[in-house]
């Protein structure tokens, strides 16, 4: 089973979109509704993963969208999904298709 991470920090608004769609991901494939959330600003996080923006969805330490850290601290936009704020149906099915 792939690690999956949902990374956000407190008061982004797109956070319940994005969990909302990846629960849709995993139910569309069959698998588990089973993921770790990070708030990324809070101590003890590594200094790697607070440089995503919020919210990012991580399957195996890697962005669903193939998109590098730019920086975090700001709401992510996620252009052509269909559901604003959060990432495409099509980016979170193929990271978590099992292999």
């Amino acid at each position: 089973m792939a690690q999956i991470e949902l990374l956000f920090f407190s008061g982004c608004p797109h956070v319940p979109a994005a969990r909302e769609q990846l629960r849709r991901a995993l139910v569309e494939l069959g698998l588990p509704l089973t993921w770790s959330e990070v708030d990324v600003n809070a101590p003890g996080v590594a200094e790697s993963l607070r440089a995503y923006g919020s919210p990012t969805v991580l399957v195996d330490g890697r962005d669903v969208t193939g998109e590098a850290p730019e920086g975090g601290a700001a709401c992510r936009v996620y252009f052509g999904s269909e559901v604003p704020g959060a990432p495409p149906m099509r980016s979170l099915i193929a990271a978590l298709r099992p292999e």
